[in-house]
């Protein structure tokens, strides 16, 4: 599972910012199971000093089967994409094709250390869930600090 930073880094150290964007996940996800489920796509757009994370979820019931959470410093969002056509009976249901992917699915996203839960929202339209991370950006420019003799 991939992470993503809700911060920029400066654009002169692009292969640090590539690795802290797209790097390893943390150590507490290195031993869910990546073979299961899906990786739902995501995004994080800056708007002010607001960061927007859409994250499409198409067919999935989100009032039953997605959390949005703040655990240790992240934004975790999981859940799972259930099968409306699998059935016990041991029928089947006979399908000819399957590219849809069901399964469990978790994607996590490291906040800066000023943002609470407080400061979320998520909102659902579309297939597509999007959580508002208020004030993200807020004192993230570098300031200046005198130096005195």
């Amino acid at each position: 599972m991939s992470n993503l930073a809700l911060w920029s880094r400066p654009a002169w150290d692009t292969d640090r910012w590539l690795r802290d964007f797209f790097g390893p996940a943390a150590a507490t996800d290195w031993v869910k199971p990546t073979t299961t489920g899906f990786n739902p796509a995501a995004e994080v757009v800056k708007d002010g000093d607001d960061a927007i994370v859409r994250v499409e979820l198409p067919g999935v019931d989100v009032e039953k089967d997605v959390n949005v959470e703040v655990d240790r410093g992240r934004l975790v969002i999981h859940g799972e994409h259930r099968d409306q056509y699998a059935q016990d009976d041991g029928e089947g249901v006979g399908r000819t094709l399957r590219e849809i992917r069901y399964g469990a699915f978790r994607r996590s996203f490291q906040l800066p250390a000023h943002v609470t839960g407080d400061a979320i929202t998520a909102s659902y339209d579309a297939g597509v869930l999007t959580v508002r991370v208020t004030g993200a950006y807020a004192g993230s420019r570098a300031q200046r600090i005198a130096i005195t003799k």
